[in-house]
């Protein structure tokens, strides 16, 4: 792209970013309001010639998260990738504790609602438990696969490196969470359990493939905007690292 610069992970000042608070503060409301308001709902579909089909009801949000990440990833590489991951993990933690926190306060007498309060904003802790787990896993394989394939790919392909790194990164999230937080729970058959995980890891990466235009304008944007595109050649893919 013209006026775009190629450059090394560690090539690039902070002060030269733009865009990049702002892209934070997008993946981090997606993230924490996808959990409040789909994470604890089983909704269902009918399929023609299938019948009835449950699946995750933040289904239709959450995987603007790993879009995002992928968003950040391509254009600021892996280490900034990794900063906004943790940033959205300690939000996940401390809305938790939130959460905990206000259900639990002792509700005045004439207020009425403490029994649905609990129903909507009660946390399992064995579900907040997989949640972080799965998020924290699924994100840093969604980002280093796409900046492994970023450098292999030579910055082509996009879309391969897009749908590729989410097959990575749902998969892994979808493996962990869905076992960790409802095998052998009430009202859970592991046959439901196992339905409900492969059904969502489908319409994740389906979600992907047809947003697929809309994060080739919003990289090509950013790029634009940055001036910069960023390749992890000689990056360190840990995530237990602060350093950018």
């Amino acid at each position: 792209m013209s006026g775009i610069e190629a450059v090394e992970a560690g090539a690039v000042s902070g002060g030269r970013l733009r865009h990049y608070d702002l892209v934070m503060a997008a993946f981090v409301a997606i993230l924490l309001l996808s959990n409040v308001l789909g994470a604890g709902k089983v909704a269902q579909i009918v399929l023609p010639g299938i019948g009835p089909w449950p699946f995750g009801a933040g289904i239709l949000f959450f995987p603007i998260s790993y879009i995002i990440g992928d968003v950040l990833t391509e254009v600021y590489g892996y280490a900034r990738a990794r900063r906004v991951i943790w940033v959205g993990f300690a939000a996940t933690v401390f809305m938790a504790f939130m959460a905990w926190v206000v259900v639990a306060l002792p509700p005045a007498p004439d207020w009425t609602n403490q029994a649905a309060y609990e129903t909507v904003f009660g946390q399992v802790p064995r579900i907040v438990f997989a949640s972080m787990c799965a998020f924290w896993a699924g994100e840093f394989v969604n980002s280093y696969v796409l900046a492994r394939m970023k450098v292999l790919t030579d910055g082509r392909h996009l879309w391969m490196r897009t749908i590729g790194s989410t097959l990575a990164g749902q998969g892994i999230d979808s493996l962990i969470f869905y076992p960790l937080a409802f095998w052998g729970a009430a009202g859970w058959t592991n046959a439901l359990v196992v339905k409900v995980l492969f059904t969502q890891w489908a319409l994740k990466v389906g979600w992907e493939v047809l947003l697929t235009p809309v994060t080739y304008l919003v990289v090509g944007a950013l790029k634009r905007g940055e001036g910069l595109d960023v390749f992890d050649r000689e990056t360190n893919f840990t995530p237990f690292r602060a350093k950018v």
